[in-house]
């Protein structure tokens, strides 16, 4: 494994004990062991609207509510916020309903949450940095889970008397201002290394995308003669290319379905968004289905076949693109997805299922889109868009290269994503065996 990070000498305490928990096993003898009840005392101040909006995070604890972000400010907030309970910095606060997922935290701040959550001041003296970092690591987070119960999907209640019952380990003060500040030093230097991935993950994206618009509007012959495409999107192509409409080049482009139909447990599939995985049009176990009458009524406007290019023209994913090359039985789609049926004589299928992922052609698509309610583009957009047009030949050689070069691509993420992986197994381990004593720091 790849890193910048120190190694750490893994040396242990001198005498150790039976701490009675399976869970923790043996723990340093000098060390004690509490219970949540102990030294957690509940807290409830409300009537603070003058302070900033927090939430309690899975990811991060404790932060302050971005109200201009969509993506995180997904939780309705009333008008009235006056019985929202107070979180002051130093704080343990906690959403009982996620508190299996390890959405709790020490605060950094002084603000306000939602009335439902726990809200925690310490009884004992206690380092704040220690109990966080101890208390967020996934051995404790176990211990949240097995203290939950199920009511929906996603959301198990905490019960308060068994959260009470968790087990603590409590080193001498010092140590635990000690163990944080190694902890804070060791995770910053791994999240470091995995930032720096995370980097080289992007770029090489970035460059699969520059392949990809390269050859599907340049060719693969470096000195061939060029010629203004006259599309400004598309820019210059080679001199023997032609240019034509979507629309000229295929039998049809059509939506999906429009209509609401109920769903059955064993019918024909109705296929979205979701199916498009990597540049395939994959089947999921949790697929929608349709009843036999109501297949044949969304089918009489087409049946999907082999080579359609599947295009997602509304939501979020919109221009992710995906081509259907076994099918393993008869389905039809929503209205989320475009079907593009190629002209089999003069094109290849995938050459243009590469076209339609190259920046040329997702600017278009993107700069053509309709924001009323969620992202999306009319079909006309799609088949008025131009397309590059290289002999039948060239289209079958530039899908070989593309192929080729995106695999050893494709490989690379795979093993920066596999270091990522390890790297974030090594900083739990690291976390775990810190805060329980296994290992002497």
């Amino acid at each position: 494994m790849e890193t910048n990070i120190e190694n750490i000498k893994m040396e242990r305490y001198p005498v150790y004990k039976e701490s009675g928990v399976e869970w923790l096993g043996e723990v340093p003898e000098h060390w004690g062991i509490s219970r949540l009840g102990v030294l957690l005392n509940p807290k409830s101040e409300n009537n603070r609207i003058d302070l900033p909006l927090l939430s309690i995070t899975r990811e991060k604890g404790v932060i302050l509510r971005d109200l201009d972000n969509e993506a995180e400010n997904h939780n309705y907030v009333p008008d009235d916020l006056s019985n929202y309970k107070v979180l002051r910095k130093g704080q343990f606060g906690m959403n009982k309903m996620k508190a299996w997922q390890g959405s709790y935290g020490v605060s950094d701040y002084d603000g306000i949450v939602s009335p439902a959550y726990f809200i925690f001041v310490f009884d004992k003296k206690i380092d704040p940095k220690f109990f966080h970092i101890s208390i967020r690591s996934k051995l404790y987070v176990s211990f949240f889970g097995s203290a939950s119960d199920g009511v929906r999907i996603g959301q198990w209640d905490l019960s308060k008397e068994r959260m009470k019952q968790i087990p603590f380990l409590i080193p001498p003060h010092t140590e635990q201002t000690r163990i944080a500040q190694f902890l804070d030093r060791k995770t910053a230097q791994i999240d470091q290394a995995i930032a720096q991935k995370e980097r080289l993950i992007e770029l090489l994206k970035a460059r699969r995308q520059i392949l990809i618009h390269n050859a599907v509007t340049r060719g693969l012959n470096p000195e061939v003669k060029m010629k203004d495409s006259g599309v400004e999107w598309i820019g210059m192509v080679p001199e023997h290319w032609e240019v034509t409409r979507m629309k000229f080049i295929t039998y049809f482009i059509n939506d999906g379905t429009h209509g609401s139909y109920p769903r059955v447990e064993n019918g024909y599939r109705l296929l979205s968004v979701r199916n498009l995985v990597e540049d395939k049009f994959v089947f999921r176990e949790d697929d929608s289905r349709v009843s036999e009458r109501h297949f044949k009524e969304i089918s009489a406007k087409f049946i999907v076949k082999n080579n359609d290019i599947q295009l997602a023209i509304v939501g979020a994913t919109l221009g992710k693109v995906a081509l259907v090359e076994a099918m393993e039985e008869l389905f039809v789609t929503q209205r989320s997805i475009c079907t593009i049926r190629m002209n089999k004589t003069h094109f290849v299928a995938k050459f243009i299922l590469f076209y339609l992922k190259s920046r040329a052609f997702q600017s278009y698509l993107w700069n053509n889109t309709d924001f009323s309610a969620q992202p999306g583009v009319y079909l006309g957009t799609v088949k008025n868009a131009f397309v590059p047009f290289p002999p039948k030949s060239e289209q079958s050689a530039i899908v070989a290269y593309i192929e080729s070069a995106d695999q050893k691509i494709t490989t690379a993420i795979t093993c920066k994503q596999s270091e990522i992986e390890k790297l974030k197994e090594y900083k739990a381990t690291l976390i775990n065996s810190a805060v329980t004593g296994k290992i002497r720091v």
